[in-house]
């Protein structure tokens, strides 16, 4: 939707777990010398000020980067996403939080290409900025869900698309599995990425269920929560589903879910979820 912004979560501890995995799979696609595509279908700004009105109106960043950057027993993964959030501040400050299509951008080689979908029209205009004419990078003003046709698959037939749209209307939850599916169904050997909310859980089990449905291999569920679920208002709890991920993720997970539970949950009830949605047989 139009009236969403995400300055008002940037940094929380969704995007902490958003972050960690899509570095982690960058860095494994990386491994091959061959080149590789990354599309980000909502994209954002690409930046964020943690100083503006927008994040300080929950200071959501405290409960998220904030918590991590006071620890000095970060698991290797979380600190590699912490080293990269520290680039973009001056040392034991945090004004300013890279997005997705930022974080890509300082991992990226000269060889590979990003590709960022951004509708909203404030948003689009600072996600220009981020690419500052850099050849590898193209931005759309467009709606990543229905305009992703032409990039795939991509020329180099390696890549990740990372799907995170608001989920601010109920049928967001029935796109995003219709648009992986037919994602999948032309480029079946990528990796996605989607990123979900836990705002009401029989909405995610029906998520699940619809891709678990879908015809779909090969997909990993990673879920951190800060709070057990709850039918009061706000997100309690965030994942990410990955098809066709890197052989080594479930097992990094394995040791960074846990520790990220008790560090970023409240008052001891955090928790997390790993799990197989699907088989690659």
């Amino acid at each position: 939707m139009l009236s969403y912004r995400h300055s008002f979560h940037a940094g929380n501890f969704a995007d902490v777990l958003k972050h960690i995995i899509l570095i982690q799979i960058l860095e494994y696609l990386k491994r091959k010398d061959k080149p590789f595509s990354y599309i980000d279908t909502h994209a954002g700004p690409g930046k964020y000020d943690l100083s503006s009105d927008y994040a300080l109106k929950n200071r959501e960043f405290d409960s998220g980067i904030a918590k991590l950057l006071k620890r000095s027993d970060l698991p290797e993964c979380v600190a590699h996403y912490v080293s990269l959030v520290k680039r973009f501040n001056s040392p034991g400050k945090l004004i300013r939080y890279p997005g997705s299509p930022l974080i890509a951008k300082q991992l990226l080689r000269d060889k590979d290409h990003l590709y960022l979908f951004e509708l909203h029209n404030t948003e689009i205009e600072i996600l220009k900025t981020v690419a500052d004419k850099d050849k590898r990078i193209k931005v759309f003003h467009a709606d990543g869900l229905k305009n992703w046709l032409g990039l795939l698959p991509p020329t180099e037939r390696r890549g990740l698309v990372l799907i995170d749209p608001s989920y601010e209307i109920k049928s967001d939850y029935q796109q995003v599995v219709e648009t992986l599916a037919a994602m999948y169904k032309r480029f079946a050997i990528g990796t996605y990425a989607l990123w979900y909310p836990v705002i009401d859980r029989s909405r995610n089990q029906k998520l699940e269920h619809a891709i678990q449905a879908s015809g779909i291999k090969n997909v990993q569920l990673f879920e951190l929560g800060i709070n057990a679920d709850s039918n009061a208002h706000g997100m309690t709890a965030s994942g990410v589903i990955v098809i066709n991920p890197p052989w080594t993720l479930a097992a990094e997970m394995k040791l960074v879910l846990p520790w990220l539970a008790g560090v970023l949950g409240d008052n001891g009830e955090g928790f997390y979820r790993i799990l197989t949605l699907v088989s690659d047989d």
